[in-house]
């Protein structure tokens, strides 16, 4: 590849490369798994980067896509054998670096663990659409599924965290979140 090209995919991982690691957390549940997931994805993102048109704009959408795919497949070929330990015995315990911080970690272990136990098509759209922000077309034609089939996932995926997660009243944020059955 020549050095201009090498650059600009270097500059890209830096900029965006954090970004695409949330992502891949929540798609594939752990963070080890995560790391293999988005090492794999900019393997076959560079390997495409000659053929791509970068003067347009950064190419999150077809990563986005690398993503999904590469989770889909190692889903289907069982392809990850190794199985992460719960605890690394030496890790710094969160909870000493004050309460606010011990709750937002334990709030987004528990929505990540949530996430986890979802089948996989769920977790994929949960995650597309709610961190993502994308809308149910664009979801639609990342998955190579139909709007409905988004829309179907997306209830009962949001159904089961519901249901895992239980009483929502201590997550409230900003006022949205609202127990089973009430309305605005």
């Amino acid at each position: 590849m020549e050095p201009a090209l090498e650059e600009a995919f270097a500059a890209f991982v830096r900029e965006r490369g954090e970004y695409f690691m949330r992502l891949a957390v929540l798609l594939a549940g752990t963070p080890p798994e995560a790391e293999d997931l988005l090492q794999a994805s900019l393997v076959r993102l560079y390997q495409a980067w000659p053929r791509l048109d970068v003067t347009d704009g950064v190419p999150d959408a077809y990563l986005r896509k690398i993503l999904v795919n590469t989770r889909r497949s190692w889903w289907r070929s069982r392809w990850r054998q190794e199985t992460p330990v719960a605890a690394v015995p030496d890790a710094a315990d969160p909870a000493r670096d004050g309460s606010a911080h011990a709750d937002r970690y334990a709030l987004g272990a528990l929505v990540r663990e949530a996430l986890a136990a979802l089948p996989r098509q769920q977790r994929a759209v949960l995650v597309l659409r709610y961190f993502e922000d994308l809308p149910e077309a664009s979801i639609a034609e990342i998955l190579g599924c139909s709007a409905g089939t988004v829309k179907t996932h997306a209830h009962r995926g949001l159904r089961a965290l519901r249901a895992r997660l239980g009483d929502l009243e201590s997550f409230r944020v900003n006022g949205t979140a609202r127990p089973e059955g009430e309305r605005k």
